[in-house]
């Protein structure tokens, strides 16, 4: 399928979103996500009221939901354009990240101001969705195909890495994200290490599969350290 083929396809609803979504990033790196920037975004490129609420009938956090995709979709493109590909799974699961946070450069205030609206107690779960959508689509892209506890520790891990990961590269001034690269790599190499030790509990016990995907989730999901 072309990729006219594929717009051609998609639903009016997601048209509209991508628009509204071009529209409005240079005003939330400036603005904020707000419900002000949202209707500004959709009178510049003419939309109308029922038009913006079909784009976005929730306001802001779909458009950020649209961003985080467009994010998404753009780091899988880099890594399937990486020459030469990495073969370790550790250079690849780094290499993911970060493509995904080098293609949100452009963008860093946006994303910046995203956080605040991610955090409000009515976006919990969406901030969660976005994090587990990307590391989901990183192991896909890995070609994980667990269906056991490991499907849940390893996504729940990798999410909590990127989400440490992108607080730091937020802060980071340092020339080429050097702290940022170097913070990235030390997080991988402890979830290998991690990997490691739960191989070997669970070659020990019978409980070990179930635990060690609950001590993944726990130690990892939210925080990175």
């Amino acid at each position: 399928m072309t990729q006219a083929q594929a717009q051609a396809q998609e639903l009016p609803s997601a048209v509209l979103r991508r628009r509204l979504l071009h529209a409005m990033l240079p005003m939330a790196a400036e603005r904020g996500w707000s419900h002000a920037a949202l209707r500004s975004a959709a009178l510049e490129i003419g939309l109308t009221e029922g038009e913006c609420a079909l784009a976005a009938p929730r306001g802001s956090i779909d458009v950020i939901d649209a961003f985080a995709a467009r994010a998404d979709d753009s780091m899988l493109a880099a890594l399937a354009a990486l020459e030469p590909a990495p073969t370790r799974i550790r250079e690849r699961v780094t290499a993911a990240i970060w493509l995904r946070l080098m293609g949100l450069d452009e963008n860093r205030e946006a994303v910046r101001r995203s956080l605040p609206v991610l955090a409000l107690p009515q976006n919990a779960l969406d901030g969660a969705r976005l994090g587990w959508r990307t590391a989901d689509g990183i192991w896909r892209y890995l070609g994980d195909r667990s269906t056991d506890a490991n499907y849940y520790s390893k996504r729940a891990i990798l999410a909590g890495v990127h989400a440490a990961t992108l607080a730091v590269w937020l802060a980071d001034d340092t020339p080429g994200f050097a702290r940022t690269r170097g913070f990235l790599e030390a997080r991988i190499e402890n979830v290998m290490q991690f990997e490691k030790l739960k191989g070997r509990f669970r070659a020990n016990t019978p409980l070990g599969e179930t635990l060690a995907g609950a001590l993944g989730a726990m130690r990892y999901r939210w925080t990175g350290r």
